[in-house]
């Protein structure tokens, strides 16, 4: 009986080791098992990191193109408001719409200091808002290009439009291929900055080769589309200009 109780599993301390025996077989297991899911998500994480990656590279490319078309847009937009600025032998009150005024020492559109319209068809009446800026706006339109002498009477400033002369009619017209060459420039400068940010990207080896010809291409095609609109505008321009 001495004997059985001397046996070590009759011992607590015996116990106690053969519990934390069983307890750390217990962890191993469960480590063993998360090795293994952790190995299949090692396994799998990088392949949704490149799915992922491709979509945001392609998005990307498509973000570069829309941006370059909505900048190639105000382009043409600008173009076509500074046409109407040039008078064809009607009056209206877009000619006054690039005459700036030295308003306390700030360059401010006209059009934000007066009230302009049209009188008897062939004039234009100036209503500043400020009778202090009459004559300020009388020395704008007087250092303007365009070509008329503004009448002051102290309350406003009358512009009477003159029938356009040949001279005067080739001058505007030149003018119009002026500022339509203004307008291809800016169009040029909005391709040569989207193409670089997609050369980028392809030099990164973010997109393939031929993912960068086809974005380079979508570029050029959307810089001739806005190319002949801004020609189109200006030959209608012209036109209207010459006609007598």
């Amino acid at each position: 009986l001495r004997y059985i109780h001397a046996l070590p599993w009759r011992r607590p301390s015996f116990k106690m080791t053969m519990m934390r025996v069983l307890l750390l077989v217990s962890a191993l297991s469960a480590v063993n098992g998360f090795t293994t899911t952790n190995s299949w998500v090692t396994r799998t994480a990088p392949a949704v990191s490149r799915a992922a990656t491709r979509r945001a590279v392609a998005m990307d490319v498509d973000k570069i193109t829309s941006d370059a078309e909505t900048k190639m847009k105000k382009s043409l937009d600008s173009v076509q408001s500074n046409l109407d600025t040039l008078r064809a032998g009607r009056a209206s009150a877009n000619l006054l719409d690039r005459v700036v005024v030295d308003y306390y020492g700030a360059e401010t559109p006209l059009n934000q200091l007066a009230g302009i319209s049209v009188t008897g068809g062939q004039a234009l009446t100036i209503d500043p808002y400020d009778k202090s800026t009459l004559g300020d706006i009388e020395r704008a339109l007087m250092e303007s290009d365009l070509g008329m002498t503004p009448n002051n009477n102290g309350e406003t400033i009358r512009l009477n439009i003159p029938a356009l002369t040949e001279d005067r009619r080739k001058e505007l017209s030149k003018t119009a291929k002026s500022l339509g060459e203004d307008g291809k420039t800016a169009l040029r400068n909005v391709r040569r900055d989207a193409v670089d940010k997609v050369k980028k990207l392809a030099k990164a080896g973010d997109i393939s080769e031929d993912q960068g010809k086809d974005g380079e291409d979508a570029v050029q095609k959307m810089t001739d589309k806005y190319v002949k609109e801004i020609e189109t505008v200006i030959k209608k321009k012209e036109a209207d200009i010459m006609k007598v």
